[in-house]
């Protein structure tokens, strides 16, 4: 009998509807319990139609204290004008809107003497919360590199830059700065190469920053030559080893015009490796393995001498434009060293021009693109065509000369010589005889 209470208990129980009558709506209960908070959030820049979704996942904010929310959300906005700034900060990491929080930063800030900075703050408490840091933690690691006899600024930029710097310890910290020291830079300079390239705290001592100078010196530099350059240029050091060397390798074999040679060389060996390396990452980036980046460097050594964005720009067009894979710069490495507005543009817009209007049989290659004489390019495809003109534009100075060169007849003209008085007489004297 027991037995089947038991079971028409389980197998009949009451209506869903009934149950759920009993129970309270949780979604109401939000909607009823957080009409301050969602005119508070709103008036602060947050979207009405995703309150909801946000108080489902931030709970606590139902048992907080509605005041103490508004004086969060204003310090926060103190931080910056923009209201996006509020509602990234809040939606990234809800334990700003804890009052005690925010007041422990704001005293922990002022009190090292720091100025208010949005992405500092956002970048500090983004790491805050990715390892559960709290503000004690971080302010005594802001606290730590001040007793480096770092400047606000540098500290403010060692934060943004590497904020996993929060995680590391003091004596991980000193032996960056330890090893600055001795390789010969002064004290006082210190600062301002971190202010510069913040990451150097974030390398290893004894496997990058140590084989790193001793390959240097390998290459033949002097320590005062390597002292130098990192002073100059602190982002040497984020080179892995081996890198510069294969780059001062292949500078040596290049076979070139002289005058681009000496151009390459016109700052030294170490920063023209380093241009070479900067460039290897640059089509290494777009997609090229190293070893084609270093085949079209090697053929076309003009591109060493362009700047980063002009390289960008020309791989961004030959990609997005005239839709050519980028492997083809490994067959036609000449695409990089031309001029990309007196040439590269006037030409593909001509090619286009004809392709859209059924002009050209065959496909255009970039090779036959690129490496046309200008001559060449305007007989076949600019002359015949006299829209083709106008699209070309000023570049469609080529002249076609017949005969001899423009001056030649300089040299065929008979030398004239001055005429003097006595001339003058023999010649009347000579026509006077004839009469």
């Amino acid at each position: 009998m027991a037995f089947k209470i038991l079971t028409r208990t389980l197998v009949l129980p009451k209506s869903i509807k009934q149950i759920r009558s009993q129970i309270p709506n949780f979604s109401t209960s939000i909607c009823s319990n957080t009409t301050p908070l969602s005119n508070i959030f709103e008036r602060y820049g947050f979207p009405p139609s995703n309150l909801h979704t946000f108080f489902t996942k931030n709970r606590f904010l139902l048992d907080s204290n509605v005041p103490n929310v508004e004086m969060s959300l204003k310090i926060i906005s103190s931080f910056s004008s923009s209201k996006n700034f509020v509602v990234s900060m809040v939606n990234n990491c809800p334990r700003v809107l804890e009052l005690d929080f925010l007041k422990k930063w704001e005293m922990g800030i002022s009190k090292l003497g720091f100025s208010d900075n949005s992405s500092l703050t956002m970048n500090i408490l983004e790491v805050s919360r990715k390892f559960d840091l709290y503000p004690d933690d971080v302010l005594q690691c802001m606290e730590c590199l001040r007793g480096f006899r770092f400047t606000p600024a540098t500290i403010t930029r060692i934060l943004e830059e590497l904020p996993m710097i929060i995680t590391m310890n003091e004596e991980n910290i000193w032996g960056k700065i330890e090893f600055l020291l001795g390789i010969g830079i002064h004290r006082s300079k210190i600062d301002s190469i971190i202010q510069t390239y913040p990451c150097i705290l974030g390398f290893g001592v004894e496997n990058k920053l140590k084989p790193l100078i001793s390959e240097f010196t390998e290459m033949g530099f002097k320590p005062n030559d390597i002292r130098e350059e990192i002073m100059r240029n602190p982002k040497i050091l984020q080179s892995e080893v081996g890198e510069l060397s294969k780059c001062l390798r292949m500078l040596n074999s290049l076979k070139c015009r002289v005058p681009i040679k000496e151009k390459i060389f016109s700052d030294g060996v170490f920063r023209a490796s380093y241009k070479v390396k900067l460039r290897i990452d640059c089509l290494h980036k777009h997609g090229l393995i190293y070893k084609d980046a270093f085949s079209i460097l090697w053929r076309e050594p003009r591109v060493i001498l362009y700047e980063l964005d002009e390289i960008n720009k020309k791989i961004e067009f030959l990609i997005n434009t005239m839709k050519f894979d980028v492997v083809c710069l490994v067959e036609v490495p000449e695409y990089l060293g031309v001029n990309f507005e007196k040439q590269i543009v006037p030409r593909y817009n001509v090619i286009e021009h004809l392709r859209l209007r059924g002009g050209i049989g065959d496909e255009v290659g970039l090779r036959s693109l690129v490496k046309f004489s200008r001559l060449r390019f305007y007989n076949l495809y600019v002359k015949p065509y006299p829209e083709c003109e106008m699209i070309y534009g000023r570049f469609v100075d080529v002249k076609v000369r017949k005969g001899c060169p423009e001056g030649m007849w300089k040299l065929f003209k008979p030398q004239k010589y001055p005429e003097s008085e006595e001339d003058l007489k023999n010649m009347k004297s000579f026509m006077e005889q004839l009469r």
